[in-house]
């Protein structure tokens, strides 16, 4: 889940505990990577090694990529979907299978705040604070049933949704700042102390200083606190947890004990998260994914080389995409043979990589095989 403010990307963040409309910035959009399904958004199903423009420049307000699937919010309000529609997912309402390789508007409403692309699944925000979902099902829609929906359907009847995330399962904040999950539990993933499965949302414990909440790929939470500390649940057999072992956490444990903890990205099986002194952080399965310059796994949080000045990063299912505050783009994988990492070229890196020479890329949002970017259009 991701979302701008004032030209800077928060992954999940809802400081202030409030649902409020973006400012209209304009921003161009940008894809690449593999495009077997159109998830570049490009009119074609041909993999660009290079970051390619999506239309012409216009005002995109913040993006969300997952597995096949893209999604875009533009400062209008309106949905944009395009990509893989495996079990409905674009939210279009088209029969199964039905791909879009250009972004496609989700009906006519000019309301929509956030957006989430998940697993197969969708969900998103409008500004009054409701909450949808559409897609693949299992539990993970919120809707009581486990019914896969082709087109948008309300959980609920709340008003008071601040931020979600959808994964294998989903978690979402509320503006009261507690904690909500749902869906598949095989791992403990819902932070409910068990692994029942539940087709509703749940509340995680009492609290109510939750600000930022991300799923992964494969049943592992985390979440920020508003006081800084890092919490994780769920599955951990790769260590994607980060507490330094490989055990199932069925309810929420904090992280180490730093509390400067900012932003955070779950990917399938790793994450990267930043601090409030601008270094990065990465843990979990590696093979390059981590950006460390080396194929070793960790179960705990490693610094990314010694900078400072990281402003954002996302965590996809083989790498990362990151933002300094030079508004420079850097990716890395374990899998480039798509052209995933916009460096022209099939090569994987293991460490971060500039993405061509521009200064004016504001949110990056890794998915399976591909990148969705927007940059500040001038």
């Amino acid at each position: 889940m991701a979302f701008t403010f004032s030209g800077l990307n928060f992954v999940g963040d809802v400081s202030a505990q409030a649902v409020f409309a973006p400012p209209i910035i304009n921003y161009s959009l940008f894809t690449f990577g593999g495009n077997g399904y159109g998830s570049l958004g490009d009119g074609t199903t041909t993999n660009r090694s290079s970051p390619v423009q999506i239309g012409s420049p216009t005002t995109w307000s913040t993006i969300s990529a997952k597995t096949h699937l893209s999604a875009a919010i533009d400062a209008d309000g309106k949905l944009w979907t395009w990509g893989g529609n495996q079990v409905g997912c674009l939210g279009l309402g088209d029969p199964v299978g039905t791909d879009r390789s250009s972004p496609t508007q989700l009906g006519t409403l000019t309301n929509w705040l956030k957006i989430s692309a998940g697993n197969y699944s969708a969900g998103a925000i409008k500004t009054n604070g409701t909450l949808w979902s559409w897609g693949g099902n299992g539990g993970k829609l919120g809707l009581g049933d486990t019914t896969d929906r082709s087109s948008p359907v309300q959980v609920g009847a709340l008003t008071t949704w601040a931020s979600v995330d959808i994964g294998s399962s989903t978690v979402a904040i509320k503006t009261d700042g507690t904690l909500w999950a749902w869906g598949p539990n095989g791992y403990g993933s819902l932070g409910q102390g068990n692994t029942t499965s539940t087709s509703s949302p749940v509340q995680v414990g009492a609290g109510t200083t939750w600000s930022t909440a991300v799923c992964g790929g494969f049943g592992h939470m985390h979440a920020i606190k508003t006081d800084g500390t890092l919490w994780a649940w769920g599955n951990n057999n790769r260590g994607q947890l980060g507490l330094n072992n490989l055990t199932n956490i069925s309810s929420p444990v904090q992280v180490g004990t730093l509390t400067n903890w900012l932003k955070l990205s779950a990917g399938t099986y790793h994450n990267a998260a930043i601090k409030t002194d601008g270094t990065m952080w990465t843990w979990g399965f590696n093979y390059g994914r981590l950006g460390l310059g080396n194929g070793s796994h960790y179960s705990s949080p490693k610094q990314v080389g010694a900078l400072t000045t990281w402003s954002n990063a996302s965590a996809g299912s083989y790498g990362c995409a990151a933002i300094k505050t030079d508004s420079t783009l850097w990716t890395w994988s374990a899998l480039n043979g798509q052209g995933d990492l916009g460096q022209g070229n099939t090569t994987d890196r293991s460490s971060p990589v500039q993405v061509g020479a521009l200064t004016n890329w504001t949110q990056a949002n890794m998915g399976t095989r591909h990148v969705v970017s927007l940059a500040l259009y001038s």
